[in-house]
């Protein structure tokens, strides 16, 4: 959880989405709920955060968030393409003006050569653009859930300050 000027990102984002008057949902997996937890922490997040789905199943992320069975099957469910999927899916589950996801390997197990442990995936879908971004850390399990739920609210906060 880093800080900006000794403010926590989910608090900037919070502002700055009741602000605008727009709503946000979110797609985990990797993370296990923990970018849900953080936003509803900040109080008053029941006026712009609409709901999450956790989303460790594939199952889940096709049935719920409608990922193509063919994305998983071709990519995997880390990627790119099923990170933009799970945040597009959930914008429009909830009815969201933005959408937000994160899939990756948390570790210690589950990596391979091609998806190490750390491997992670968030995304962004908002009516003016879907976008993807790829990180590799290399913490133990709570390490990189941690670093992978900043940097999803990371990529919400570029957005919603017009850095994107």
């Amino acid at each position: 959880m880093v800080a900006l000027d000794g403010v926590l990102p989910e608090v900037i984002v919070g502002r700055l989405l009741k602000q605008r008057g727009l709503t946000l949902a979110l797609a985990e997996s990797c993370t296990g709920g923990l970018v849900s937890h953080r936003v509803t922490n900040v109080p008053g997040s029941s006026n712009y955060y609409l709901g999450s789905v956790t989303a460790y199943a594939n199952e889940i992320k096709e049935r719920i968030l409608r990922v193509q069975p063919e994305t998983l099957r071709r990519y995997g469910a880390v990627s790119e393409r099923t990170a933009l999927e799970m945040a597009h899916g959930v914008r429009l589950l909830f009815h969201a003006d933005l959408g937000l996801s994160v899939t990756g390997v948390a570790g210690p197990g589950g990596g391979t050569p091609e998806k190490p442990v750390g491997l992670t995936y968030t995304a962004l879908a908002a009516p003016d653009l879907e976008r993807a971004e790829r990180y590799l850390w290399n913490g133990d399990r709570a390490e990189n859930k941690a670093r992978s739920a900043g940097t999803v609210l990371d990529l919400l906060l570029r957005y919603l300050e017009g850095r994107l």
